[in-house]
């Protein structure tokens, strides 16, 4: 089976959702791909209890450039896709942050959009609906993180990258991973990370782990960032 589309669930804090964005970009190019870009909340699924949703703040990093992307989206897919290239290179490729406000308001000029935006999105309560939505189709799959892709009903997690791969590395993938979208009862598919895995990643992830001001919180993730930062900075 060919797949001409796909659903790609990200949250724009998580920097191994990006990477797998940048591959997913590679692959659109190639194939001519139609990529619909659709969100998810770690602020909201790794909530502690007694702690705030990230709807009832006023900023809420990650959720709030969402709703940015939102009225976006409303206009244009194609509007949406740039804003996410556009946070996702602040944060993860150069260690910026994006979540900072004045920030925000300089990446929307960036990709051609009034920095007025910002304020319509966090003064349309409507928002909040659309992300909200988003988030419940992943878990209402089984889902508890990001990338999640779509195939038409099919739900699958990852893939995780760093060092997206390009070329014909990139449609080799993509041939796994809608293969593993026709196999319904294929659940898990994971490669053991070695130290040196483990110190790629590490490499790899460090504009991220600079640019955030927020503690990751892993639960059975792919890799524990703040070990890895702390055995970095020694």
């Amino acid at each position: 089976m060919k797949y001409s589309t796909v659903d790609f669930h990200f949250d724009p804090m998580c920097p191994f959702a990006y990477n797998t964005s940048l591959w997913m970009r590679e692959v659109r190019k190639q194939l001519g791909v139609t990529v619909n870009w659709r969100f998810f909340s770690l602020e909201e699924i790794n909530r502690q209890d007694g702690k705030k949703h990230p709807w009832e703040r006023d900023w809420s990093y990650g959720w709030s450039l969402m709703r940015i992307g939102v009225l976006l989206r409303r206009q244009d897919m194609a509007l949406l896709d740039r804003w996410y290239a556009a946070i996702g290179h602040e944060l993860h490729t150069k260690g910026g942050k994006p979540h900072d406000r004045e920030v925000a308001r300089r990446l929307l000029g960036e990709i051609g959009v009034g920095a007025e935006l910002l304020d319509r999105a966090l003064a349309d309560p409507s928002t909040h609906d659309e992300i909200e939505a988003d988030h419940q189709r992943v878990t209402a799959a089984g889902g508890y993180g990001v990338p999640t892709l779509f195939f038409g009903d099919q739900c699958l997690f990852g893939p995780v990258l760093v060092n997206p791969p390009t070329g014909k590395d990139a449609l080799t993938l993509w041939d796994v991973v809608t293969g593993m979208a026709q196999l319904p009862h294929v659940y898990e598919l994971q490669r053991p990370k070695s130290p040196a895995d483990l110190e790629t990643i590490g490499t790899h992830l460090r504009p991220y782990l600079n640019g955030r001001d927020w503690v990751s919180i892993n639960r059975g993730e792919v890799v524990d960032l703040d070990r890895h930062l702390r055995g970095q900075s020694n």
